[in-house]
C-alpha cells in the first residue's frame, strides 16, 4: 500500500529540510513553515526572473526507493536531506502523469505539476550525487530527471509518516511530466 515514509520542512532557503513528526499543507500555498510556501514562485532563481509566476513547486515529493538505490551507490541519505517535503513509499512518482492527484492521509490532496531538475546544489550536499539523479537520454536527446516531483496543494491538512497515499489519475490522454 502506498504510504508516506517521512515528512520534512525548512523555514530557510537551504538545500536540506529537517525531518518532522508531521507537516500541515495549506491549500494554494504549500507546507506551513517551509521557505517554499507561497502562491507565487519561491524558488530564489525563478523569483529573481519573475516573482509573479505561480508556484508550481509548493510541495516536493521523493521516493524512498530512490534513496535505497542511492545508498547502494554510496550515498546514505536521511529523509529531507535532498530537500523533499514528503518521502513516499510504494509509488513510481516519476511515471505519474501531470495532473495526478495524491490523497495524503485523511484530508490533504496535492496535484502533480512536474519534475524537479537535479540542480548543482545537490553536489554541495554530497559531491557526485547530482550525476545519479539524472537518468538516460530519451529519443529527443534530453536526459531524464530522477530528483522527484513537484506539486501544488489542492486541499490542506496535516500529514504524518505512515499515512496512506491514494493515487487518482487525471482523465486521458495523460500528459507526461516535464520540468517545473
Amino acid at each position: 500500500m502506498p504510504h508516506i515514509r517521512a515528512v520534512s520542512r525548512s523555514s530557510e532557503h537551504r538545500f536540506s529540510k529537517a525531518f518532522d513528526s508531521f507537516i500541515r499543507l495549506i491549500a494554494g500555498e504549500g507546507v506551513e513553515g517551509d521557505a517554499h510556501r507561497g502562491s507565487t514562485t519561491q524558488h530564489l532563481y525563478l523569483k529573481r526572473k519573475d516573482p509573479t509566476q505561480p508556484n508550481l513547486a509548493q510541495v516536493h515529493l521523493f521516493a524512498a526507493e530512490m534513496l535505497d538505490e542511492l545508498a547502494t551507490k554510496g550515498f546514505s541519505l536521511a529523509p529531507g536531506e535532498i530537500g523533499e517535503n514528503i518521502l513516499t513509499c510504494g509509488i513510481d512518482l516519476l511515471a505519474l502523469p501531470r495532473g495526478t492527484r495524491l490523497h495524503l492521509g485523511p484530508h490533504a490532496v496535492v496535484e502533480v505539476t512536474g519534475l524537479r531538475t537535479p540542480c548543482s546544489q545537490i553536489d554541495r550536499c554530497r559531491p557526485g550525487l547530482q550525476e545519479h539523479l539524472w537518468g538516460p537520454r530519451d529519443a529527443t536527446g534530453q536526459k531524464s530527471r530522477r530528483a522527484g516531483i513537484m506539486s501544488i496543494v489542492i486541499t490542506g491538512g496535516i500529514i504524518h509518516p505512515d499515512d496512506i497515499i491514494v493515487v487518482l489519475l487525471p482523465p486521458e490522454p495523460h500528459q507526461p511530466l516535464s520540468p517545473v
